[in-house]
């Protein structure tokens, strides 16, 4: 090279700086031709890899250099954090733990490593982590951040709370504590204080789309609103990513739904589905594959079926199913209304510990049985909070009645039902956080499809366990709610109590689409409210009821 290595490195990190990134690679490349072992060149050519999102290279940078300073704990540090994105978790949590035993008080490693055991489940470690890192840095503003969202998403709303009036002490124009506070006031149905954080969230970053689409969500839109020109402004945005588009067309198709311009609603409704469906790559056949599996497989797991006599758990539990947005958040909150039940919302531990058993994709025995029911215990043990009955809302627990027949004789079962077209509707234009148990939603025909597959599938099970199954039709609880509540409630065996009567006073966290609507009293005609988009419909829900 005519000039020093020195020199074409200030160079290229001159370039870095200014953003003149395709300039800055050139100049790094070239300096590694000429010098392979220049370390600082591996370490900000790794940086522009990773920010540019070509995390496989970025990836090699940093092993290179490793490989060449195996005691640089920054270098582990931000190993982590790459492999942390390309979901080599393992692998992260290994490059974290290894800057923190070569720097023994590096706050970021530990902040880093939080993040990483939050993605593993680890919460407990995960907690730790943040904490430690706070320790070291008592102004870590980052990590009192993350330590709020991580109790929100464990249901520790009021540390998460507290955790994020600290980082506004810290930092009074974080705009991303605003928007986690408002999630957490919004869970414990502080509908009002939620809105303002969102607010405050969207005044200090106004092109924060994620609180634009929170606060879209609980608040009654009217003309002349500021945030919905603020959101179509946004919208028009060539330079937004797919995701926050998606975020906005739900967001402006409610909006608009409300100030009944129908036809526009409809159009940001299409728009935002499309775009989501299109990130998934969805294929309705891979849905009738797995509910023929499960249906086939049921008689294996039906032969090794427990008896309640031969069974010992100090807890009951109470399974509420059926298709999102049939009424499930409602029942739920009725139920967990009593004194003695707790209602611990949407869990994920029959689908993780059993999907492959329903499915016939792991051997299928006695002690196969014995240890999902254990798995499933300890979990819910862990979220008992000391209550006798338990209630488990995840709405797709229908696919695997016939798994918690077998495994828990002692279950309750509760399947509610709703009008199959204000029911696909519901799906249709709700944005659901879980893509891959939602992923049928984001076309109105395969809703549809997914709608007759679950039909067919609860047929088969009411031929299979009717006995065990309680089904509640959504439109005739709401027309006659203490009659339906009462049946509802002897069922579960519970002695009668006035406020089963009153679940908008019930003030449990709620982490659904319907934490709002839960707040107010039960209201008749909800389900008619899809019937004024008929005409952009194509007729494509005529045929539901045959």
């Amino acid at each position: 090279m005519k000039i020093s290595i020195d020199q074409a490195f200030q160079q290229a990190l001159s370039a870095h700086k200014a953003g003149k990134l395709k300039e800055a690679e050139k100049i790094y490349s070239a300096i590694l031709e000429a010098s392979p072992n220049h370390l600082a060149t591996h370490s900000n050519i790794g940086v522009m890899f990773y920010k540019l999102g070509r995390l496989d290279e970025a990836e090699f940078s940093y092993r290179k250099l490793i490989k060449l300073k195996p005691k640089n704990a920054e270098a582990y540090c931000n190993l982590g954090v790459i492999l942390q994105q390309l979901d080599k978790l393992e692998e992260s949590e290994s490059c974290c733990k290894k800057a923190i035993e070569l720097k023994p008080v590096y706050a970021l490693a530990y902040n880093n490593l939080g993040n990483i055991l939050k993605k593993l489940g680890k919460f407990e470690d995960s907690e730790k982590a943040y904490k430690t890192a706070i320790k070291l840095k008592s102004d870590y503003v980052e990590a009192y951040y993350n330590l709020s969202v991580l109790f929100q998403e464990i249901d520790k709303l009021k540390d998460s709370e507290l955790n994020c009036k600290e980082v506004i002490k810290l930092n009074p124009k974080y705009a991303e504590a605003y928007n986690n506070l408002g999630i957490t006031l919004q869970k414990l149905g502080k509908i009002e204080s939620a809105e303002i954080n969102y607010q405050k969230a969207i005044d200090f970053k106004p092109n924060y789309i994620k609180a634009h689409y929170n606060l879209s969500q609980i608040k009654n839109f009217k003309k002349n609103d500021k945030q919905l020109d603020q959101m179509q402004s946004l919208y028009l945005d060539q330079n937004i990513t797919d995701d926050e588009r998606c975020h906005l067309g739900f967001a402006l198709g409610k909006a608009f739904e409300e100030l009944n311009l129908i036809e526009k609603s409809f159009n940001y409704y299409l728009e935002g589905n499309t775009v989501r469906r299109k990130s998934l790559n969805y294929d309705p056949q891979h849905d009738t594959e797995l509910f023929d599996q499960i249906k086939k497989t049921y008689s294996v797991i039906k032969k090794n079926s427990f008896k309640i006599s031969n069974l010992s758990n100090e807890k009951k539990f109470i399974f509420i199913l059926g298709m999102p947005r049939s009424g499930t958040t409602l029942i739920e909150q009725i139920i967990s209304s009593h004194s003695e039940v707790r209602g611990a919302g949407e869990l994920t531990f029959i689908e993780q510990f059993g999907d492959a058993i329903a499915r016939g994709k792991s051997k299928i025995n006695y002690n196969i049985l014995m240890g999902f029911r254990q798995n499933y215990l300890k979990k819910l043990n862990e979220l008992s909070n000391n209550n006798f009955i338990i209630t488990d809302k995840m709405t797709i627990n229908f696919r695997y009645i016939g798994l918690i027949c077998s495994a828990f004789p002692e279950a309750k079962i509760v399947h509610t039902r709703r009008d199959p077209a204000a029911t696909c509707w519901g799906n249709y234009k709700q944005l659901f956080s879980n893509k891959k148990s939602f992923h049928y939603c984001y076309d109105l025909k395969d809703v549809v499809n997914y709608y007759r597959l679950y039909q067919d599938l609860m047929k088969f099970w009411e031929d299979e366990c009717g006995d065990r199954i309680y089904n509640l039709d959504y439109e005739s609880f709401t027309v006659h709610q203490e009659d339906e509540t009462k049946k509802l409630i002897k069922f579960l065996g519970l002695t009668w109590e006035e406020k089963c009567l009153a679940p908008q006073d019930n003030n449990r966290s709620i982490s659904t689409a319907s934490s709002k609507q839960i707040r107010q009293k039960i209201y008749q005609g909800s389900s008619q409210k899809w019937k004024k988009f008929h005409p952009y419909l194509n007729g494509v829900f005529d045929t539901l009821n045959n």
